[in-house]
């Protein structure tokens, strides 16, 4: 054996013996971009952003947050489905991914460009009424909706969103007939039915908690199948007498089809530490969030039964967008 094959031969030994030196734990070896499919400050944005901390600590490159704004998600959506399959490009996955195909008729991507890698935590929603309006329970709201059809309005933060589309499910479920109100935008929205303009509205708990703590609204139920910790003594519409009822401001990672394997196992490992890490747990849950980590499998099937139902609630109120 000559000195080259036999040097060849101990490099070759000493890689094998190196868990590290594997694919799966080289990558990555340059900065991580991370789409985010909305302005800064916004909920997605903080989670990202915190997430993004965490991740650039276990994966040993930066995580740099890329805002991407525009057609309620599609832009930075679509700008993810376009990007190279390489391993560095990465989108914070929320609604918008399981409800725009219901929505629009023509999208600037295919869903299937994009693929979940790990699904972090979820945001209940928060069914809302003005503190003075004698409405104290999900039933009181029903049977006033249906006394009257027509005559009560919700508030949304604009047509086509998680939020407009929670209730179109809440009006679905429980047969009533209640006029939509669209606002430019969430925190509008609560200014008009805190101001009395409107009767009713679902909105992100993180965004509304300190309202909801400050007396400005009632809260009479959560959107998910369990009772938020950060409102534990709020039922849900489930346990309202809505059994079906579980909808959910879900966060996580995705990433443009074809992103190498080893990346996409090395990322969603790293997602599952973060969603374990004691600080980042404490710091969602004080903002609303319920963190609890689905590997690429399992969130695939969430996003499938979430798709579904929002295909089934866009047909029910006739919704087209684009």
């Amino acid at each position: 054996m000559n000195a080259i094959t036999r040097r060849h031969l101990l490099a070759a030994a000493a890689a094998a013996a190196l868990p590290w030196m594997s694919p799966a734990q080289a990558w990555p070896v340059r900065p991580v971009r991370l789409i985010v499919p909305f302005p800064p400050g916004g909920l997605i944005d903080t989670m990202a952003r915190l997430m993004g901390t965490r991740l650039a600590q276990l994966l040993g490159q930066p995580v740099v947050v890329d805002n991407k704004p525009g057609a309620g998600g599609n832009v930075g959506a679509a700008e993810a489905a376009r990007a190279a399959p390489d391993g560095y490009t990465f989108v914070m996955a929320s609604p918008p991914l399981t409800i725009s195909p219901a929505l629009y008729a023509s999208l600037p991507y295919r869903p299937e460009q994009i693929v979940p890698v790990g699904l972090v935590g979820r945001v209940p929603n928060v069914l809302l009424v003005h503190p003075k309006s004698g409405v104290q329970t999900v039933a009181d709201l029903v049977a006033r909706a249906k006394a009257a059809p027509g005559q009560l309005n919700y508030a949304s933060n604009g047509n086509g969103t998680s939020l407009h589309l929670s209730a179109e499910l809440f009006k679905s479920t429980t047969g009533s007939f209640i006029t939509h109100i669209p606002y430019r935008g969430a925190a509008a929205a609560v200014t008009g039915l805190m101001a009395g303009e409107v009767d009713m509205m679902f909105e992100n708990l993180p965004s509304v908690l300190g309202q909801i703590q400050g007396g400005n609204v009632r809260a009479l139920a959560v959107t998910t199948a369990q009772r938020s910790k950060a409102l534990p003594a709020v039922p849900t519409l489930q346990a309202s007498g809505l059994p079906d009822f579980d909808v959910s401001a879900w966060y996580g990672m995705a990433a443009p089809a074809g992103t190498p394997a080893a990346a996409m196992e090395r990322m969603a490992q790293a997602l599952a530490q973060v969603a374990r890490d004691p600080e980042v747990v404490r710091t969602m849950e004080s903002r609303g969030a319920d963190v609890g980590f689905l590997d690429a499998a399992a969130m695939g099937a969430f996003m499938a039964q979430d798709a579904a139902k929002w295909k089934r609630v866009a047909n029910f109120a006739k919704i087209t967008l684009g």
